[in-house]
């Protein structure tokens, strides 16, 4: 696998298992490693074509009677945010964003913890410990980094990072035309300031300054209510079976 060309990795198929999404459905996804020195540049390819990064894993859905799961991605060099986006920007203010290389801490497992408690206590990742967590942030052979979201406190600014309470952070891979959230989690008490929707601003935010076209979101589940978030960042493209198409809301 390690000198394996990029347009020729080997693919592999999951048993089926029932969908974390929607009641009845069973899921089954495709896989292929991503490791080796064309890592990257199969990465890029693979998430273009729809595919979601899981450590060394290139993963998408391949169930047989459910086509639910729909790649997204924002076009931030068109992006405009809404009032409510711009009243959730002025509410975070005081949130310092630091990007770091994709090391794990026991402070952002805690709050992965807590994350995960609160919000996914039955979904696949519900028993993860801290060296899963670790394998989750350091497994990668892409330019992957964490971008953690502090709470900016009176003197801060005179060390070398933000010394702030941690209230969310990201794992982002940095690819050729976008950024790509893999895994994001917050403090789950903070439900008024909706740091979710803050970090996906923020991401589409530092896509601007980069000059990359695209933020990539992951799947937008049709008839998933946790997934409704998703299609509020306008404008954006559906991976569609004519390929990425303009979604009209």
């Amino acid at each position: 696998m390690m000198n394996q060309p990029v347009n020729s990795p080997q693919f592999f198929l999951t048993a089926p298992s029932p969908c974390p999404y929607l009641e009845g459905q069973g899921e089954r996804k495709v896989f292929t490693h991503l490791v080796g020195d064309k890592a990257p540049e199969l990465n890029d390819l693979l998430t273009q074509g729809g595919f979601r990064r899981s450590q060394n894993i290139a993963y998408r859905p391949a169930c047989e009677s459910c086509r639910a799961c729909i790649s997204v991605r924002i076009l931030a060099t068109e992006f405009k945010p809404t009032r409510s986006m711009r009243r959730n920007m002025a509410l975070n203010r005081d949130i310092v964003a630091t990007e770091y290389r994709a090391e794990p801490s026991s402070e952002q497992f805690k709050l992965f913890r807590r994350y995960l408690d609160s919000r996914h206590q039955r979904g696949g990742m519900a028993d993860m410990s801290i060296g899963d967590y670790a394998m989750m942030v350091e497994d990668s052979h892409v330019d992957t980094r964490i971008i953690e979201y502090r709470r900016r406190t009176e003197g801060d600014g005179l060390q070398e990072a933000p010394v702030g309470e941690l209230v969310a952070a990201a794992l982002t891979d940095w690819m050729g035309d976008g950024l790509s959230m893999v895994y994001s989690f917050y403090k789950p008490e903070e439900t008024d300031r909706s740091l979710g929707t803050h970090m996906i601003l923020d991401h589409i935010a530092r896509a601007q300054r980069l000059g990359l076209p695209h933020v990539y979101l992951g799947y937008w589940v049709k008839g998933s209510k946790k997934m409704e978030y998703k299609t509020r960042f306008l404008p954006q493209e559906h991976l569609m079976a004519q390929g990425w198409q303009r979604f009209a809301p």
